[in-house]
């Protein structure tokens, strides 16, 4: 399955590590493509910072800029893709993730501030996690968990240049050498 993430809207500064943190959250979850609107360059250098040690830049994953999310979502769904809103208001995932487990392409809209009421109408799927305020990383994290069953964990990025050793006391990073 094909996951992206749309991220609409950035207030600079006040979202600057929620913004980063979706970024993240998205790329180790096991999405293939971030979009962003309204974003900071120090956005961008963070996680490219953090492509280039751990692996997941392009083409394993990439980060877009665009204007019109409007747009993005008009030809992804002309593209045969579906479209899902992550909102406290939506159905509860547990009664949908069977249904989203079947789709072959998903963009998962995650909003910054109020979310356009258009969105709502746009989406296929209007998803809550919980019918509670929470975090829209928490959300993001959860859902992408629940569509590819903790799979993503085992994927491991060619590009990596470390790579963490689990270990259950203690810290264990090794350099990854490219022959």
């Amino acid at each position: 399955m094909k996951v992206a993430v749309l991220r609409i809207g950035h207030r600079l500064v006040r979202d600057d590590r929620t913004t980063t943190h979706v970024a993240l959250v998205a790329r180790a979850f096991g999405s293939q493509k971030l979009y962003m609107t309204d974003v900071d360059d120090s956005i961008m250098r963070t996680i490219d910072v953090v492509c280039k040690r751990w692996g997941g830049g392009a083409p394993e994953f990439e980060i877009e800029i665009i204007d019109q999310w409007k747009n993005l979502i008009s030809n992804w769904k002309k593209d045969h893709g579906k479209v899902v809103h992550l909102t406290m208001y939506g159905v509860n995932i547990d009664n949908s993730i069977h249904e989203l487990r079947k789709e072959t392409k998903l963009l998962v809209v995650v909003g910054a501030e109020k979310v356009p009421r258009e969105v709502y109408d746009l989406a296929d799927y209007n998803i809550a996690i919980g019918n509670q305020p929470h975090s829209e990383i928490a959300a993001l994290a959860i859902l992408l968990d629940r569509i590819f069953k903790g799979r993503q964990f085992r994927k491991h990025f060619a590009s990596a240049a470390l790579r963490i050793i689990p270990t259950a006391k203690g810290k264990r990073v090794e350099e990854i050498s490219k022959s």
